[in-house]
């Protein structure tokens, strides 16, 4: 099996677009306002977004998003006035991460891992 991919909650699917755009992913379906779809701009992955009445309670979503350039794409997103609540930073798992919420407070962290993604040093043979 391949993941396909991830749907997302949210309140405002327009202003959840209008951010993932920003953000340089690419729309692929708009059913606005209840329904919207993204792949993106390298890679096979796709996500989508639906309308909720309510968010989760609790600590929520975390989508990864991987790219091999991370420290020049946080600059990027930061010149256009996207806020990260981490910067990049290398992690004890070996991955480089920056951290950021989508207007839902889903939580993005925006990694590289390289090799270690899929073959960290403790992976199981």
């Amino acid at each position: 099996m391949n993941l396909n991919q991830i749907t997302l909650p949210s309140i405002d699917v327009e202003k959840a677009t209008a951010f993932y755009k920003q953000m340089g992913f690419n729309l692929i379906v708009e059913a606005l306002p209840r329904y919207v779809r993204f792949e993106s701009a390298s890679g096979d992955s796709t996500f989508s977004i639906h309308r909720v009445d309510a968010l989760p309670k609790g600590e929520g979503i975390n989508i990864y998003f991987e790219d091999n350039n991370l420290d020049a794409l946080v600059k990027q997103l930061q010149e256009k006035d996207i806020i990260f609540t981490q910067e990049p930073e290398d992690k004890p798992w070996l991955w480089r991460e920056a951290h950021l919420y989508d207007p839902d407070g889903n939580k993005i962290i925006i990694y590289n891992a390289g090799e270690n993604r899929k073959n960290p040093p403790w992976r199981i043979n």
